[in-house]
């Protein structure tokens, strides 16, 4: 993580992240799979290090305007069908995280740790870190697949 600036660790910290955060992920991870989601080991590390995080923050950022997030799986619930559905045609497992912009978009975590929107579309912030500062900074995510007509 040495790309991420001082700034950026001091905001994750003002959200309550700290170096060594692990929380118990076990309650969500029961529920995701009851509800018929996909839950990998990337996604349940991206939970224990982030999860429960909220940024209410909004303003101009980057490359777009910085939306609010809720780093809460709970928020996806229901959703298992469109998650599984772009997982296959992506030929990705997609784990729930959260939702984007106030529940506009959802939050995932594939196997290799890269953080995706999902909607009718799918977009990538690319691996933790790195998404995190996204987040944070306003930097728009890369249009994975642009959804269907």
């Amino acid at each position: 993580m040495s790309n991420i600036s001082e700034g950026v660790y001091e905001s994750w910290r003002q959200l309550g992240w700290y170096p060594g955060r692990e929380i118990d992920v076990a309650q969500w991870e029961r529920e995701l799979r009851d509800d018929g989601f996909e839950v990998h080991s990337a996604g349940l590390a991206f939970l224990r290090e982030f999860g429960g995080l909220r940024c209410s923050s909004s303003g101009l950022g980057y490359t777009k305007t910085i939306e609010p997030f809720d780093l809460d799986p709970m928020l996806c619930m229901g959703e298992s069908d469109r998650f599984n559905e772009w997982g296959r045609i992506l030929e990705r497992s997609f784990c729930p995280v959260g939702e984007l912009d106030d529940g506009r978009f959802f939050l995932a975590v594939d196997a290799s740790s890269c953080l995706f929107l999902v909607s009718d579309w799918v977009a990538s912030f690319g691996p933790g870190a790195e998404a995190m500062r996204g987040l944070l900074e306003g930097a728009a995510p890369k249009t994975v697949h642009d959804g269907f007509d």
